[in-house]
């Protein structure tokens, strides 16, 4: 965990979805006539394959071409802080028109006593194949706009609804990387016919929409109060492009490939890269621009090709490539006409089964469940498992993720992990305690992690006696009656904080712990990185958020206090785009590497690394730039693989069965290396700080900004050669698994070193005759 206070101002090029919706710019198809009736109370509107018919009471039913209705609601539900959630309790619908026109349709909705003087007025129009849907709020000012919702049932579907991000790239007005924003989300709906549909929103959280209510944030009206919009499709062609599309302006793109996650088994298999194009104004002839560089910027694909796309149509288009010898290739295309343009990114990399050895002794983790199954639970499952996942963090059956039995099937361990209060009565505290532990013990979980990040404020200590009392003692307590065998861990700590550590021994809880956890939280630090002096500032910028210093913190107090088993229960490194206080994609996958690397040597018993996928639980795949928590995974939105999937999985085949020998003791006091045993012989991580332990320092820092290089340029600037011993063949292997060979003449190698760390195997470590290790044909020096 690490504190968050940066924030973007720049805006997507196309500006926000809903801005353009609101506007009435939308062509779906070429327009077709709305026709308006009403009688009996009930009101219909009609276009070009769609139509709406209103009723009294409330209710709105959207209707396909042949009059069948696909979707049905009837009520607005508000939220005030002050007295609660209201839902209207009926609606009158009138035949009435738009300030420009349009025939729409109006419903007054009722509220009962209890809801003051909330106002809810719905406006309906349609166009072809689209319903255009406003609601107008106004009440108390204690109304929660976030906490608007209207209500929608989809009727005979052939599959579930889905939840898509609607995403555009944008280049960072302010240098550096370019990155994925949000321009709206979209609740989609199939029907047997094979007709699709979608509600399509500015925003709207998964996570308060079911089947019968859809999220739908209110946003202030300049009249006064506020005004909640969803729009409607009808449509044969994917989210991405209807939402472009249904613009009525510009032209959008998506890529999709050929493999799942677009990883890819072996060198020279054939990729498939399918870039869809789709157009919201006039047709218009496109040209399309490919390139897709490797790891070190070796341009290995460029093509462009030119095509036409009809007028509020799609064009689709296929790059057939070849996987790379290894790592990782990154892609660029670009879709062109005239002045406009769109591109989009996305990474291919190949990733080779292996058969992981070390079994219930891996350090391999995950901290999160996992909640994103796309494109299934087993594909994830699966994926998990090639990169070396062993444990996750979190599971239990009715919890959030997969139950314990999905993970106990492929023979991977499942802890638990749940959050108390610290405000609590005694009472309340002994019956927590006994109803998580016995969640605990039914979901088979090893350990048991009593709460998460629970000592607030950082570094001060003063949490910590309120949390023996309210949780850990209770649970303690609870476990010797009824003899459960699950382990305990304490809350896992933002940080390693020393003054909570402390106090908690001094009160007496490292006795009630089989374990002790923590999150080493980074700021623009490489892991190696030990802060000078005692004194850690724990704000946003300070160095109490590093790796290396925090856990020989820890080591230290286990000396004195007792050794326990250390966990590292959410180890990251986020790539918030162009932040200089997170890594780069590049930084990211070195800083994995080592991260992984220090903590097999420090004997640390798993790292369960935060987290999976670049998301955020209850907005899946919404792309939110200004967001950390978003940014924290090994998998891009998109779900291909960030270099940082690769680090993760090199580390966990490296390090799988591997046994620390020592650290490596050089001349050149910048010079590190650690010294593995491993089935394929030694393996060496060596790595340079000529160019020092803090990141992100080029160019001028008048605020959070850092133009961030592109992921193929190597940021560190002085190479350090070093000759050694060799046996007769050497191998380089860097942070995301590629392979190189080094030469070897007259039994010496000679290796380039620099800030990323790499794996070498056939050098030749051995301990000298003062007890300190080093490499052969190496003079030893001085830790």
């Amino acid at each position: 965990m690490t504190p968050e206070a940066f924030s973007r101002t720049t805006l997507s090029r196309r500006g926000l979805l809903g801005a353009a919706l609101a506007a009435g710019v939308v062509l779906v198809a070429e327009a077709t006539p709305v026709t308006a009736f009403a009688a009996a109370g009930d009101v219909t509107l009609t276009a070009g394959g769609i139509s709406l018919l209103a009723s009294p009471g409330g209710r709105l039913a959207i209707r396909d071409a042949a009059g069948v209705t696909r979707s049905a609601g009837s009520k607005f539900q508000v939220k005030d802080s002050a007295t609660g959630v209201h839902v209207s309790t009926g609606g009158t619908p009138t035949l009435s028109a738009l300030p420009d026109g349009t025939p729409a349709i109006r419903m007054d909705y009722t509220f009962d006593a209890a809801a003051g003087s909330t106002s809810v007025t719905g406006w309906f129009s349609v166009s072809t194949s689209h319903a255009r849907l406003e609601w107008r709020i106004t009440g108390a000012a204690t109304l929660i706009p976030d906490g608007f919702q209207f209500s929608r049932a989809i009727q005979a579907p052939a599959a579930p609804d889905d939840y898509i991000a609607i995403t555009e790239w944008t280049r960072d007005a302010g240098g550096g990387i370019p990155y994925e924003d949000t321009v709206g989300v979209a609740h989609t709906s199939t029907w047997g016919s094979g007709l699709h549909g979608l509600f399509l929103l500015d925003r709207s959280r998964q996570a308060w929409t079911n089947a019968t209510w859809v999220h739908a944030p209110g946003v202030a009206d300049p009249a006064g109060g506020w005004t909640s919009r969803a729009d409607f499709f009808f449509s044969g062609t994917r989210p991405s492009a209807t939402a472009t599309i249904g613009r009525g302006k510009e032209l959008g793109i998506e890529l999709t490939t050929n493999s799942e996650f677009n990883l890819y088994e072996s060198a020279g298999e054939p990729m498939e890269l399918t870039a869809l194009v789709a157009n919201g104004g006039a047709a218009k002839s496109v040209e399309l621009e490919l390139w897709m560089r490797s790891f070190s910027g070796v341009l290995l694909a460029s093509a462009t090709v030119t095509g036409s796309v009809a007028a509020a149509g799609r064009w689709q288009h296929t790059f057939h490539l070849t996987a790379p010898a290894g790592g990782i290739a990154l892609a660029e295309v670009v879709v062109r006409s005239g002045d406009d343009e769109a591109f989009a990114r996305t990474n291919l990399a190949v990733l080779p089964a292996y058969d992981y050895q070390a079994g219930a002794q891996s350090m391999f983790g995950i901290a999160n469940y996992p909640w994103l199954l796309r494109p299934s639970a087993d594909a994830v499952l699966d994926l998990w498992q090639r990169a070396g996942i062993s444990l996750v963090r979190i599971a239990y059956d009715g919890g959030p993720g997969l139950p314990p039995a999905a993970f106990d099937a492929r023979g991977m361990r499942h802890n638990i992990e749940l959050q108390p209060s610290l405000d609590v009565t005694d009472a309340q505290a002994a019956a927590w305690a006994a109803e998580k532990l016995a969640v605990a013990a039914g979901a088979g979980a090893e350990y048991f992690e009593v709460g998460n990040e629970l000592n607030r404020p950082f570094n001060t200590g003063v949490a910590a006696q309120a949390y023996l009392d309210k949780v850990m003692r209770p649970v303690f307590d609870r476990r010797a009656v009824t003899g459960d065998t699950v382990k305990l861990m304490n809350n896992g700590l933002a940080g390693m904080d020393k003054p909570w550590v402390e106090n908690f021994i001094a009160a007496g809880g490292w006795d009630l712990i089989d374990a002790f956890a923590y999150h080493p939280g980074r700021g623009n630090f490489t892991p190696d990185y030990v802060p000078p002096g005692g004194d850690w500032g724990s704000g946003p910028e300070g160095s109490y958020w590093n790796f290396y210093g925090g856990l020989k913190q820890l080591k230290a107090l286990m000396a004195q206090h007792g050794e326990k088993e250390i966990w590292l229960t959410e180890a990251y490194a986020a790539t918030k785009p162009n932040s200089w206080w997170h890594d780069t994609y590049r930084h990211a996958a070195e800083n994995i590497l080592l991260t992984l690397a220090l903590a097999k040597a420090e004997g640390i018993k798993c790292v369960c690394w935060y987290q999976f996928h670049d998301s955020v639980l209850g907005m899946p795949q919404v792309a939110d730039p200004d967001n950390v928590e978003y940014h924290f995974g090994l998998m891009n939105r998109d779900l291909s693989p960030k270099p940082s999937l690769l680090a993760y999985a090199t580390a966990a085949r490296a390090f799988d069965q591997a046994v620390f020998r020592g650290h490596l003791s050089f001349a050149d006091p910048l010079t590190f290396g650690l010294w593995f045993d491993t089935p394929d012989g030694p393996a060496v991580v060596l790595w340079h700080r000529a160019d020092g332990y803090i990141l992100n320092t080029s160019g001028p820092r008048a605020d959070w900004h850092f133009p961030a290089p592109e992921v193929w340029v190597d940021p560190w600037p002085t190479k350090t050669p070093l000759t050694v011993s060799a046996s007769s063949a050497v191998r380089e292997v860097d942070a995301i698994g590629q392979v190189r060979a080094v030469p070897v003449a007259n039994g010496k190698a000679t290796v380039t070193l620099d800030g990323a760390p790499r794996i070498y195997y056939g050098l030749v470590p051995h301990v000298t005759g003062g007890g300190t290790s080093t490499l052969a044909g190496c003079r030893p020096g001085r830790r």
